[in-house]
């Protein structure tokens, strides 16, 4: 049975690359079928999809470890609790600010969920009951936040999302080091952005540990994704500069993809590429 093809991920999560599959498959396109494609920080797992999409017999390794695969196990919770708050709020005006004897509602089905279910995808629930781009992740951060009728009208569908994919769950260094010596090998890196907001994210990074990342860029097969925020581009053409010092991006290719996040604010999403041909 054919399975659907994702454009985007089937459930919400901060930093997927949907802007950026064209461009990925271009890339792809110059790659062997047959390769071992590992997605170092696999996120919502899109770029993982896409792969095993566009090459079904290429091996696959998406390294979940946000764990979003328990997000997914869990959407037919989380399509009752929002077609619950959508009664709720049937007389409610769209997109705007929620009224007090609602929210007191939603709070009261969202705990009794966390109670008796023992789970809630609050980033979901997020995206239908709050400001555009922001996220609560616990009851206690949500009672603080001021609601707003955004719900979704429709079911989320996450059928068939992970088919054929190998699922990992390890430290990026640790799966890198798993596969760095197979002469067939790409790698997917789209770490957390060096300053921009990462608070969905199951661990802070700092500084060191985005330079950390770098090292998986030498010498190897990758796609490699950042942001003008984060100004790591411009530091590794400085080290360029410098004696002994080694620019990872030298020779790569650059992609561009304008974000407007609201009237007066925007970023730019980058993918850089370097690929050996010769290596099919």
């Amino acid at each position: 049975m054919k399975t659907k093809k994702f454009t985007q991920a089937p459930l919400p999560f901060m930093g997927q690359k949907r802007r950026f599959l064209n461009q990925v498959k271009t890339v792809l396109s110059n790659c062997p079928d047959n390769a071992i494609y590992v997605d170092l920080f696999g996120g919502s797992g899109l770029l993982s999809h896409t792969v095993k999409k566009h090459y079904p017999n290429a091996i696959v390794v998406y390294n979940d470890y946000d764990n979003y695969r328990l997000r997914l196990q869990n959407v037919d919770y989380t399509n009752k609790l929002i077609a619950d708050i959508r009664a709720i709020l049937v007389d409610s005006p769209k997109d705007k600010k929620i009224q007090s004897n609602e929210k007191r509602l939603i709070l009261k089905r969202v705990l009794t969920e966390e109670q008796t279910i023992g789970y809630v995808d609050y980033i979901t629930l997020s995206s239908s009951i709050l400001f555009s781009m922001k996220y609560v992740q616990s009851y206690k951060e949500l009672e603080k936040e001021t609601l707003y009728n955004c719900v979704r009208m429709s079911e989320y569908v996450t059928d068939g999302y992970l088919d054929g994919l190998i699922v990992e769950s390890a430290d990026y260094k640790d799966l890198f080091a798993k596969y760095k010596d197979d002469s067939n090998v790409v790698f997917l890196v789209d770490p957390p952005y060096l300053s921009t907001d990462v608070g969905t994210y199951k661990n802070y990074w700092k500084l060191k540990d985005y330079l950390d990342v770098l090292d998986v860029l030498n010498g190897t097969n990758y796609l490699y994704f950042t942001s003008n925020k984060s100004n790591i581009i411009e530091l590794c053409e400085w080290m360029a500069n410098k004696p002994a010092l080694y620019n990872p991006f030298a020779g790569s290719t650059t992609s561009t993809v304008n974000n407007q996040v609201n009237f007066s604010a925007s970023y730019t999403d980058i993918m850089l590429h370097k690929v050996n041909y010769e290596f099919k």
